[in-house]
């Protein structure tokens, strides 16, 4: 359905230089898609990812310019995701980031449509979410890999002629060859294999009769190489989903805001512009480091906003989001039995977490014993929630993380609910790791560890801590010419003056 090469006996193209041609039937051998890649998707979300995971989508799913694609009969919340497109064009198994770009063939536009009424029944995979027929259109043209730089792409899209992504491959978190060197440590890389490399913000809903418009191109190669547009319509589907066979289409509030981008886009709040974390706040703390954060409270006589000694799950990784407690009272048997079972306090608080929000729990420091699991780690990956911070343990461990839900605790434990711990209630003020949290509070982790921030000192704590990166910076450079740090670290009146001449700041 999309190219037409030959190849000869090594696996290399015949007849580069000419652009592919489309020709029904012909299919991809692989589609693989990224969860997470851009950065201004990746702060929209208050989590990133710290190394790219993936999921798989049906060659059945490949679609042309000019088609259409389906809202199925009873779903209401298909979204588009205008992404850039890499097919290989060489074989490619473990090669190294540097010859990475050599087997990429071609580069075009792509639409990955999804559908967030079976995000929950999907539980992460993405097989029906993403995988209806129609559901990844590609094209119209292909540009030669070898005559664009990766770096130096930009995808767009249009719904009904209206702008509604914009950026470039400068924003991504993890640059184009290092999707495809990844992923071919695991696996052949065959060619005509498609590599969906992810959206940056600006997904949305589409309804029928909505015209999406998708264009890669590189406006700074020579030439200004371009996919064109590629046209998907959205139409009705007639047939609905058959109760007997599966689980049914199922959405709610967090849902819509996932799938439109935000409450007020999905008309659930009224627009608020006081926040306790604004978009620009939470993309400055996605930037500042826990210990630039920290030293600022403790000028401000703020000396107990760590949570202690808890350590993410995956290496890296940085969560910014703001605090859902649920607390954990030590186990006693008349207690779980009241509390313990059916629809407890730990299942209602999963259910609950919104996106952006991190799960704190409080589980007294001890580690003896698993806090949360893989398919709690499933539902507030469904949920939207940007981490989960415990002062316990974890089950489950390695499962967890390859779901990519960032978690920071004591570690690894395999006994389940019942052997220290009674769920007790959430949404109210608990202890974790030997600092008080209060649902709203705001909270930061990354390598270093977590901390509490008040909401009422975020925005002056992330300029300050920004700041003083800067100042730190330049101080780096001095120690690393050769000055000595006393006078330096921190600066003296002389440094000072020095500083701010240099840099320009007072």
């Amino acid at each position: 359905m999309i190219y037409d090469f030959e190849y000869d006996a090594q696996g290399v193209p015949d007849e580069r230089e000419e652009a592919p041609v489309t020709v029904p039937g012909e299919r991809p051998g692989k589609i693989i898609a990224i969860h997470l890649s851009y950065a201004s998707r990746a702060d929209q979300r208050g989590r990133r990812p710290a190394a790219p995971s993936y999921f798989f989508k049906p060659a059945s799913s490949v679609g042309v310019t000019g088609g259409s694609v389906e809202r199925p009969a009873g779903t209401e919340l298909l979204a588009f995701e205008g992404e850039i497109a890499l097919i290989i064009g060489t074989a490619a198994r473990r090669v190294t980031l540097a010859d990475a770009w050599d087997h990429v063939g071609w580069v075009t536009a792509s639409n990955d449509l999804g559908l967030y009424d079976l995000r929950a029944n999907d539980r992460g995979s993405n097989v029906r979410s993403k995988g209806g027929d129609g559901y990844t259109p590609l094209g119209p043209e292909f540009i030669d890999a070898r005559s664009v730089a990766p770096d130096a792409l930009r995808v767009r899209a249009w719904v009904n002629g209206e702008l509604r992504q914009d950026d470039t491959t400068a924003g991504l978190i993890f640059p184009l060859t290092q999707l495809v060197a990844d992923l071919s440590q695991h696996f052949t890389l065959e060619p005509g294999d498609v590599i969906l490399t992810g959206t940056p913000a600006g997904s949305s809903v589409i309804v029928p009769g909505d015209v999406v418009e998708v264009e890669v191109d590189a406006p700074d190669a020579p030439g200004a190489p371009t996919s064109g547009r590629l046209v998907t319509t959205v139409v009705q589907g007639e047939v609905p989903f058959d109760a007997e066979l599966g689980s049914l289409p199922a959405v709610d509030d967090l849902q819509r805001t996932e799938a439109w981008g935000s409450p007020e886009e999905a008309g659930l709040a009224p627009p608020s512009d006081d926040s306790a974390l604004s978009p620009e706040l939470r993309a400055k703390l996605m930037e500042a480091p826990t210990a630039g954060l920290s030293a600022q409270l403790r000028k401000r006589g703020h000396h107990s906003c760590f949570i202690d000694g808890v350590k993410a799950n995956i290496a890296g990784t940085k969560i910014v989001g703001t605090a859902k407690t649920l607390r954990f009272v030590p186990f006693r048997e008349d207690l779980f039995t009241t509390h313990g079972g059916g629809y407890n306090a730990q299942k209602r608080a999963f259910d609950a977490v919104n996106e952006g929000e991190i799960i704190v729990i409080e589980a007294r420091g001890d580690a003896s014993t698993g806090t949360l699991g893989d398919i709690l780690a499933l539902r507030a990956m469904a949920r939207g929630a940007a981490g989960v911070v415990t002062d316990g343990g974890v089950r489950d461990f390695d499962a967890v993380a390859e779901i990519g839900l960032p978690v920071f605790s004591k570690g690894a434990h395999p006994s389940v609910l019942g052997r220290k711990h009674v769920p007790w209630d959430f949404d109210v003020t608990i202890a974790c790791g030997g600092t008080s949290v209060q649902p709203g509070d705001i909270i930061v982790g990354d390598s270093d560890g977590v901390i509490v921030i008040p909401p009422s000192l975020a925005e002056q704590v992330a300029d300050d801590a920004l700041a003083q990166e800067v100042e730190d910076a330049w101080i780096a450079e001095q120690v690393a010419a050769g000055n000595p740090v006393d006078g330096l670290f921190p600066m003296n009146a002389e440094w000072r003056a020095r500083y701010e001449a240099e840099t320009g700041t007072r």
